[in-house]
């Protein structure tokens, strides 16, 4: 080894760097105290953890060989130089001019640094964040980039509560248009509030996380409706990234999920809640968060459309195309918020029509099993549907996609069918399709007797029910499912069906015609005792005779 070089280091067990220990010593302390403990002549040191790699230790032996003049502090390497110099113990202890006073200077300069190089120095503090945060460099840069962010926007808007944000954007407006605008601004990086959020998309999750920490808004706190938005934006450009560890951005998803959920009804509408679950899902997001952020969703789901809907699995093993568990949680959590507002007859029945396009388009799936579609099926009231006919194209197209099922599946899908509201093209299509159990059809003629029993009486009534039923003939016509070619029920079970329909009809119309005369008889028997009573005959009535 020369005399030149007689010090060996070993850096980050990595890189090795000869140099002369005489020269080094004179401006690191640390690497003094070093060399101070090994008399040998050929003096090996380990040195791990060092801010930069070698990168950082190239320029640190650059500025000691040149005494001070081989290198140029800039915006983009004063954080690797600033945390060499301090790890390094390059004070003017050893040398008047050295490395931690021309950082420092240079750092001092911050106040009048442009936009840019605030930004190019907080991206350079990557490659050495625990020492650039240790050595609180992170904490000035991040304080100068709100300063910028102040200066260059409007001071009401930038990071205040939503409360007062909404309330001083609004206040001079219909609430038909605040509506209307935060709506349309629900999700735009577009406005003058929010210029900044490109250049801050470029940094790594731990800067923002520092940052949004020094505002005080981190994970439960986050009220601020803009910081909201850059989070979403933020991690809508960092969720394609394969090669990202998505744990490091499981706080600011958090973040990010605490303000949907304070302001998601008034900024974001359903598809919009649907599109932040999806890219927040993932990132690791917290149970809490989760479950807050689907009930927000689940409130307002019948505002939702198919495609909203049809959200693909994310999990390796989970079995199926689409997140049907992610869709029967929300029609749970709708359910429960339409019992507790009361207006849940026109949302059920927009939610039933929903449902049932929802299912037409997952029954193709073959790892769509017969519990799930029931789960989905079943998860709305029956007063939800007006008819069930939508929901029997669902059960023909799942049963056409899995023609191995048995007949028991078979028959437990069609449990969730109401018959009696079933129109007649419907109920032709259940008696001819040759996958439908015959019990099932058997099942769905008895409830088309009990539907005739229960026809209400009036003419207006009745040409109401014709109508919105197909106008069927209820009460002449022979059940037009036992006449349809495929149906497989015998001609007795058909007769015994037509006999008693028959017999029950009979017994109606005669209920009707003594209960008729009965009355008939009353009011005559009424009208002779009152005339009787008239002329001063006060005999009993029991001496009349019996009318009736």
């Amino acid at each position: 080894m020369s005399l030149l070089c007689d010090l060996q280091i070993n850096l980050n067990q990595d890189f090795t760097f000869f140099v002369n220990k005489g020269l080094i010593s004179e401006y690191s302390g640390f690497l003094k105290k070093m060399i101070k403990q090994n008399n040998n002549n050929r003096i090996i040191l380990h040195i791990e953890d060092f801010p930069g790699g070698s990168n950082g230790f190239d320029l640190v032996s650059r500025f000691c060989y040149t005494n001070g003049r081989g290198i140029s502090i800039n915006v983009s390497n004063v954080s690797i130089l600033y945390c060499s110099s301090v790890f390094l113990e390059m004070t003017e202890n050893f040398f008047s001019s050295n490395l931690s006073l021309q950082t420092e200077k240079f750092l001092e300069g911050m106040f009048y640094w442009s936009w840019n190089d605030i930004v190019s120095c907080l991206k350079s503090c990557e490659q050495v964040f625990l020492h650039a945060d240790s050595y609180g460099l992170v904490d000035k840069l991040v304080f100068r980039v709100l300063a910028k962010i102040v200066q260059g926007s409007d001071m009401s808007q930038v990071f205040a509560s939503f409360s007062t944000s909404s309330s001083a954007s609004t206040s001079s407006m219909s609430p038909e248009t605040a509506k209307t605008r935060s709506t349309s601004r629900s999700f735009s990086c577009k406005t003058s509030n929010e210029w900044w959020f490109e250049d801050l998309s470029s940094l790594g999750p731990k800067i923002i996380e520092k940052l949004v920490k020094n505002l005080g808004a981190y994970d439960q706190n986050n009220d601020s409706l803009v910081l909201t938005r850059f989070l979403l934006h933020y991690l809508k450009t960092k969720v394609h990234y394969k090669s990202n560890n998505k744990l490091e951005y499981a706080g600011l998803a958090d973040t990010a999920v605490q303000g949907v959920i304070l302001i998601a009804k008034t900024a974001f509408c359903c598809r919009k809640l649907l599109w932040v679950l999806r890219v927040l899902s993932g990132f690791s997001i917290s149970k809490e968060s989760r479950n807050g952020l689907e009930r927000v969703i689940g409130e307002m789901l019948d505002q939702a459309t198919l495609d909203d809907l049809l959200i693909p699995t994310r999990e390796k093993g989970e079995k199926g195309v689409y997140d049907v568990d992610l869709v029967i949680r929300l029609l749970k959590v709708f359910v429960s918020s339409c019992n507790t507002e009361g207006d849940e007859d026109l949302r059920f029945r927009r939610m039933g029509k929903l449902t049932d396009k929802y299912l037409r388009e997952i029954s193709p799936d073959q790892n769509l099993e017969v519990s799930k579609f029931l789960e989905v099926a079943e998860s709305l009231p029956g007063s939800a549907r007006d008819w069930f006919d939508g929901l029997f194209r669902a059960i023909d197209i799942y049963l056409e996609s899995h023609p191995n099922l048995s007949s028991g599946d078979r028959t437990k899908l069609c449990r969730c069918l109401n018959y009696k509201k079933l129109t007649l093209e419907i109920c032709k299509q259940l008696a001819k399709n040759p996958k439908i159990p015959p019990s099932i059809a058997v099942q769905a003629l008895k409830s088309q007797q009990l539907s005739n029993e229960t026809l209400p009486d009036s003419r207006e009534d009745k040409i109401k029910l014709n109508k919105t039923r197909n106008s069927r003939k209820y009460l002449e016509e022979k059940p037009i499912l036992v006449r349809l070619k495929g149906f497989g029920i015998s001609e007795r079970l058909v007769d015994r069906f037509e006999d008693d329909r028959r017999v029950d009809l009979e017994r109606r119309h005669w209920h009707k015609v003594m209960d008729h005369s009965e009355k008939v008889c009353k009011e005559k028997k009424s009208e002779i005792v009152s005339r009787l009573a008239t002329h001063g005959h006060f005999h009993s009535s029991s001496n009349f005779p019996r009318l009736c």
